[in-house]
């Protein structure tokens, strides 16, 4: 029953919805003792054999009467309850989804997506049924059976009452324990089934790779044993909530064998009316709701508990960047492009020990760009993430125009930066609207010369339907090089004023980079732009250029001058440079 206090809050909130609901709940459960009255009356004149047909029909006047009233009443309830229980589903699913836009990097190398959405749709159903049927079965099952045990005493007898009812302690106590091992199982079911959905995800999303390695069967034969796994997990939870209706089958069948055996004495002796027993038989009727219902309310409040839990777990968590020390008076108009770091340590929450970054030291003007080149792992995307605030826990100091960018708020921060990362994200709609996400308000001319500068404006119009194609999902239905110049496009639309691409020119031939970093030129002249790249021909014509290696720089300056230092970089250069005259020749 503790789920019921977890929700404490929101049975505060929606009290008047829920006092109105119940009400009329109450209300029905009264309405359904006077069927049961009406037929012991109408079994006793029969029995005495001297009803009057407008007697009769005077009594199925009032059983119609009783029927039309629990018609209104259940409507009203119905309206309130389950009005309540989508209220609380739309908040929780609101409260998730507010709570997965805030969390960082961190949180989400922690979380696998399946899991997330597992998390958002299951456990969400499982906490919604609580307000709902949860609330339902509760107030309708102690109302109806307290009333209906009131009404045994009062129109029949109250030693039979107390003899026929005998069997629900029982049931009370076996309840309770089936409850709690209901909980624990359901909990691994919940838990399971997140990993089946994580599976489910990925293979989805990799199926490309999956083919093209000829891995299907290999997958196919994984998933199969996830799935086995979760049925036999299931399972547990079935066989647990399965003993519940036998259970309630066993005290209904007990109470009518003890109403039988002892009423048909109490008739005999003429201490109660063959009417009265058939009022009582009809009102242990009226009890089989309850009785079952016991079962099916641990059923949800359980279900409901253990999901309560797995998610309550997951709004606990703390983002690790917030605007905790930021200056409110900040605006983006505060923002430009002089930026300075001055970075002594960096190292990721989750490998304090192994610093990453040391010894980053750099300034760049408004209107300049910023080459970063180096090997693999050699930290430029890290450079990268603590400008774009994925980490706050470095020594030192990045700052935009004189100000920390630990203390510019967050949403005025990245409102000025423009990113395109190396593996690129697609949206499952038109070209239109995936260039126009930086800038829902752009107009077609402006989308139209995003996509020029990007030079990808002639491809799409060799598209079936032109920028309104479908791109498919993350973008399936097109080439790498289209996929990063389409994310460049929503960059540009942004008009920022710090541009960064990490890696976004991989995948374009050389005549396309070249055309690209000219129009990038032209449009960002009073912007700085930041350029991290493998091919040196991406940022020959930076400001700056810093060469790193393990996470230092090892040589900095402009393109000529590096080639004069004779270092890594001028060895790449003219590694670079004779397999283009290769590629050249070759082609």
């Amino acid at each position: 029953m503790n789920i019921f206090s977890k929700l404490g809050w929101f049975f505060k909130q929606e009290k008047k919805r829920y006092i109105v609901g119940i009400t009329f709940l109450a209300l029905t459960s009264l309405a359904n003792l006077v069927p049961p009255r009406v037929l012991g009356l109408m079994a006793d004149q029969l029995d005495k054999g001297h009803i009057s047909w407008g007697q009769y029909g005077m009594l199925i006047i009032a059983v119609l009467a009783a029927a039309f009233v629990l018609y209104i009443l259940r409507y009203f309830w119905r309206k309130q309850i389950w009005g309540g229980a989508a209220e609380l589903e739309r908040q929780m699913r609101s409260k998730l989804f507010d709570h997965f836009m805030i969390m960082d990097r961190t949180f989400y190398q922690r979380h696998r997506t399946g899991d997330l959405m597992a998390h958002a749709t299951n456990d969400v159903s499982a906490i919604q049924n609580v307000a709902g049927d949860g609330v339902l079965t509760l107030v309708d099952s102690l109302i109806m059976g307290l009333s209906t045990m009131i009404a045994m005493i009062v129109f029949v007898d109250w030693r039979l009452t107390i003899v026929a009812l005998l069997p629900l302690p029982f049931l009370a106590w076996s309840a309770k324990h089936l409850g709690d091992n209901l909980h624990n199982a359901f909990d691994k079911s919940q838990a399971a089934f997140s990993r089946l959905n994580n599976k489910t995800q990925e293979s989805i999303s990799g199926i490309k790779v999956i083919k093209t390695f000829g891995q299907s069967e290999q997958d196919t034969n994984a998933f199969d044993k996830m799935v086995d796994d979760t049925i036999k997990i299931n399972k547990k939870v079935f066989i647990w909530d399965s003993l519940f209706d036998p259970l309630g089958t066993i005290i209904i069948g007990l109470t009518y064998t003890i109403t039988i055996i002892y009423g048909g004495l109490l008739v005999s002796d003429k201490i109660l009316s063959v009417g009265q027993l058939v009022s009582f038989i009809a009102y242990i009727g009226n009890m089989v709701w309850p009785m079952f219902a016991i079962g099916y309310l641990f059923n949800i409040l359980e279900r409901g508990s253990a999901s309560y839990d797995r998610v309550q777990k997951l709004l606990d968590e703390k983002p690790l960047i917030t605007d905790a020390h930021a200056d409110e008076r900040l605006t983006p108009t505060d923002i430009h492009g002089d930026l300075q770091y001055d970075v002594k340590l960096f190292a990721y929450p989750d490998e304090k020990d192994i610093p990453v970054l040391r010894d980053i030291h750099f300034a760049l003007k408004t209107g300049q760009t910023l080459g970063l080149v180096g090997r693999v792992g050699a930290g430029k995307t890290t450079i990268i993430q603590l400008l774009l605030r994925e980490f706050d826990n470095y020594e030192g100091k990045i700052t935009l125009n004189g100000h920390d960018i630990r203390n510019i708020p967050l949403n005025v921060l990245l409102r000025q930066i423009a990113y395109v990362p190396q593996n690129n994200y697609l949206f499952s709609t038109s070209i239109q609207k995936n260039i126009a996400f930086s800038d829902v308000n752009a107009q077609d001319n402006q989308i139209i010369a995003a996509a020029k500068k990007s030079d990808l404006h002639n491809d799409i119009l060799q598209m079936p339907r032109e920028y309104s194609t479908l791109v498919g999902e993350n973008g399936v239905s097109l080439s790498g090089g289209q996929k990063q110049r389409m994310s460049i496009a929503r960059a540009l639309l942004k008009q920022s004023q710090i541009l960064i691409l990490d890696d976004a020119l991989s995948a374009v031939d050389a005549k396309t980079e070249t055309e690209i970093l000219q129009a990038l030129r032209k449009e960002r002249k009073d912007k700085t732009t930041l350029i991290a790249a493998h091919r040196l021909t991406s940022v020959m014509n930076a400001d700056l250029i810093l060469v790193l290696k393990d996470g230092k720089i090892v040589e900095r300056g402009t393109h000529d001058q590096l080639l004069a230092q004779n270092g890594w970089y001028a060895e790449m250069w003219r590694k670079q440079e004779l397999e283009d005259e290769v590629g050249d020749s070759n082609e």
